[in-house]
């Protein structure tokens, strides 16, 4: 019985292309690395997206959601539950939680303009 060749949607057809990127990292030094971020921030791109238009490379025009991340460990979770009186496995509210704490930070901040 041969086997019949599954036909992808064509949102995963994009995605499996995305699959064969090759990740480059460049290694420049600090102020290089520093000057590119900042620029990025100034342009309100993504330092990825700047370092493409730099080079003349296709940058995606679609916004894109702006949000921060980062990696938590189960030992970063316990850390933060009880940092926030909440329950280990409530990942929901302590994201929710670390959410608050990023935008007080952010806020209790004094603004720096970029685009003047």
């Amino acid at each position: 019985m041969a086997k019949k060749k599954a036909i992808l949607p064509e949102k995963w057809q994009q995605e499996k292309k995305a699959l064969k990127a090759v990740q480059v990292a460049f290694d420049l030094g600090e102020e290089i690395h520093l000057s590119i971020r900042r620029e990025a921030v100034d342009k309100h791109l993504n330092p990825s997206d700047l370092i493409r238009e730099i080079l003349g490379l296709p940058v995606n025009k679609k916004p894109q959601r702006p949000r921060l991340s980062i990696s938590l460990s189960p030992d970063d979770f316990i850390f933060l539950a009880e940092k926030f009186e909440l329950a280990p496995d409530d990942k929901v509210q302590i994201k929710h939680k670390a959410a608050e704490a990023l935008i007080e930070h952010a806020l209790a901040k004094p603004q720096t303009r970029t685009d003047e």
